[in-house]
């Protein structure tokens, strides 16, 4: 697979292409893996895609697909080498989701018992919606695929 579509401010290509220091734990064609600089837990670790976008649906579906497969190799290993149970695997999505880096990644991140951590169910404060009406949610996102 060829790599494509690296930009030259993008923090993270730069890491990609060795401009930029990394302790990477897997590199594979398609992805790179590293420990996070700011880690939430001992072991986080980021998944990227050698190829530039911003968000995963903008992400063409062979690399998000190699993505999710590094995941699926990684998590177990990280998980054993930090003395980890659990894991959340989480992707912002967008700088309203908390995106900060505005490259596809994915964190690892090692979960202990007592970490203070809560579910992803905790993320917003204040949900702010109308009250739901499943049916019509499921034709709109039905009607878009």
């Amino acid at each position: 697979m060829e790599l494509i579509n690296l930009m030259d401010s993008c923090i993270f290509c730069a890491i990609i292409e060795g401009d930029i220091p990394s302790h990477s734990v897997y590199e594979d064609e398609t992805t790179l893996a590293f420990l996070d600089i700011n880690p939430i837990s001992v072991g986080h670790t980021l998944i990227i895609p050698k190829y530039h976008s911003s968000k995963i649906n903008q992400l063409p579906i062979s690399f998000a697909t190699s993505l999710m497969q590094t995941v699926h190799t990684l998590t177990g290993p990280i998980e054993k080498a930090v003395g980890a149970n659990a894991t959340t695997i989480a992707f912002n999505n967008g700088s309203e989701a908390g995106q900060e880096v505005p490259h596809v990644h994915c964190h690892i991140i090692p979960r202990f018992e007592q970490d203070g951590g809560k579910s992803v169910h905790s993320l917003v404060e204040s949900p702010s919606h109308p009250p739901l009406d499943f049916s019509d949610i499921v034709m709109s996102i039905k009607n878009l695929i």
